[in-house]
């Protein structure tokens, strides 16, 4: 049986953003690190966008970023100029290779390729069974998601971000690339919340992305019959699918915090750290990775890390809204990016806003569906 210092549960972007952290920072060097997961090398698995006021940490691995978005909608369509922002995506092929070129210089660093069968608490540690070996802890940080662990209860709704991607590659120059397409609502909602999503990487290459806020997911078929449709109402039809990608992921204000313990914390999608409103995870992954280092410095209880705030009530209202009308979400949304500045939104997004900000927004939404789901919530 081997024992560690700290155990990290998945190489994804949470658990290789946290050990690259560690690695960078003396405090750990006499720590003993394990990283486990099913599989090492990801490749491209993930596209990430976020915005972001000015330069970066991650700038010099982005894929491209725009100073410009585009919102589309039967009652507001606009191109919106988001200085001092910028809206950011980055590919997670060349982001691993650039935390585990790292993570890899540090000799109290470890990998095991394996897949995780359990965890639990054992007296002042923790245990960590794999299919193949079994491994103790002084703590552990997992970000492997278990859905059930929130489709189980009623108290939260449970929506999902799903979508399905083309990178697509014309013959001509066909994209305005300083411009990407935040929302375009302009296709048939069906009695959903449903969007296309276009980030242009050059003016012949550009991801289309079908995207949906709702609780059931679709046929792969249905989404990629939207963006066929799609690019032909746009009269694209010389083009070349180079790569798709496609993926859920769960919009929900439950209390992840309830899930940690003193030698244990869930972080990522699986520690509430995707935003429940947006689904947006980078962003705040890069934020409290940061904050989560700082703690360790200073904190052995994992179970005091997490905290929820007066945006956590503001997300679990808009998701109470679409849970019970779903197809209302191009209202709400065309509302709010209509009267309030995008840079205000941004602000409230980032959960970086003032009161009197967060009225703004909240004044920008249609009144009637809101102040129902909030007097359902107090009563």
């Amino acid at each position: 049986m081997n024992k560690y210092d700290y155990i990290i549960l998945g190489a994804g972007a949470s658990g290789l953003m946290l050990a690259y952290r560690m690695s960078q920072d003396e405090f750990f060097d006499d720590k003993s690190i394990l990283i486990i997961d099913k599989i090492k090398n990801k490749g491209d698995d993930r596209t990430w966008c976020y915005w972001e006021e000015n330069k970066g940490e991650w700038d010099h691995l982005l894929t491209q970023k725009w100073k410009k978005i585009f919102f589309g909608s039967k009652d507001f369509s606009e191109t919106i100029e988001i200085n001092p922002y910028q809206y950011k995506m980055i590919r997670s092929s060349g982001f691993y290779d650039f935390l585990w070129t790292s993570i890899h210089l540090k000799s109290n660093f470890s990998f095991f390729e394996d897949t995780v069968e359990s965890f639990k608490e054992v007296e002042d540690a923790v245990e960590v069974i794999t299919k193949t070996s079994t491994f103790t802890g002084c703590q552990l940080f997992n970000s492997l998601p278990n859905l059930g662990v929130y489709d189980n209860q009623v108290k939260y709704p449970v929506l999902q971000q799903h979508f399905l991607g083309w990178f697509i590659e014309t013959s001509e120059e066909t994209f305005d690339d300083s411009v990407a397409t935040f929302m375009d609502f302009k296709v048939p909602q069906k009695c959903n919340t449903r969007f296309m999503y276009i980030l242009p990487i050059s003016k012949k290459q550009a991801l289309f992305e079908y995207t949906l806020f709702s609780k059931e997911l679709l046929d792969k078929s249905e989404y990629e019959e939207a963006i066929e449709a799609y690019l032909k109402q746009r009269k694209i039809s010389d083009y070349t699918i180079v790569e798709k990608e496609i993926g859920a992921i769960p919009m929900t204000a439950f209390d992840f915090s309830k899930l940690n313990s003193n030698h244990i914390l869930n972080i990522g999608t699986a520690g509430g750290w995707t935003k429940a409103s947006t689904g947006y995870t980078f962003k705040n992954t890069t934020k409290k990775t940061i904050e989560l280092v700082a703690y360790l410095k200073i904190n052995s209880d994992l179970s005091k890390f997490a905290n929820r705030t007066r945006h956590t009530f503001y997300d679990t209202i808009l998701l109470d809204v679409l849970a019970n009308h779903n197809g209302e979400g191009a209202a709400i949304f065309s509302s709010m990016f209509k009267k309030a500045d995008v840079k205000t939104i941004f602000k409230f997004l980032d959960e970086e806003s003032s009161l009197w900000q967060e009225l703004k927004v909240v004044l920008s939404v249609p009144k009637k569906r809101f102040i129902q789901a909030f007097i359902k919530r107090l009563f």
